[in-house]
């Protein structure tokens, strides 16, 4: 009888330090999807792909999202490269973005964000689809930016008609 394998929920952005790196990514489990920002306090785009992170933290709980301050990671790290996301799974860097731009620069969205991340793997996972394949991850988010862009709309409708 095979064991079903049991999806861990993670559903926010975890704070981690230096000395919690080697523990919480590099040795996260090998099915689980490691997404950590490197940020500092202050620095505006930083809280802006926080934002965006905290929400696809909630919609895929299964990937397992973390932030920590770029020099306690990186010694030196330059403040010129943050935000910076690095893709983990299975203990190595399996993808690296530096700054905003590939995220549609400060008009970043979260569904903007989800499809940068899954330009390669299936980066994200809500914990209910067994084996997603990148394309279904990316018909997700797609979905959704288009159910956002709609609720968006007509909100501006009922504003405008009031």
């Amino acid at each position: 009888m095979q064991q079903a394998s049991k999806v861990v929920q993670y559903g926010s952005v975890v704070p981690i330090s230096g000395s919690d790196f080697v523990h919480e990514v590099s040795q996260a489990p090998q099915d689980v999807w490691v997404v950590v920002l490197l940020y500092k306090d202050g620095v505006q785009e930083c809280g802006l792909l926080h934002t965006c992170l905290e929400e696809l933290a909630t919609r895929y709980p299964a990937t397992k999202f973390v932030k920590i301050i770029s020099t306690d990671c990186i010694p030196n790290y330059p403040d010129r490269n943050l935000p910076t996301i690095l893709v983990y799974n299975n203990g190595a860097v399996k993808g690296t973005i530096v700054g905003l731009s590939q995220f549609g620069g400060r008009r970043c969205t979260p569904e903007s964000v989800a499809l940068a991340l899954c330009k390669s793997d299936p980066v994200l996972n809500d914990g209910h689809s067994n084996n997603a394949s990148k394309d279904d991850v990316i018909d997700g988010v797609r979905k959704k930016f288009i159910e956002t862009l709609v609720t968006r709309h007509e909100d501006e409708e009922d504003y405008s008609s009031d």
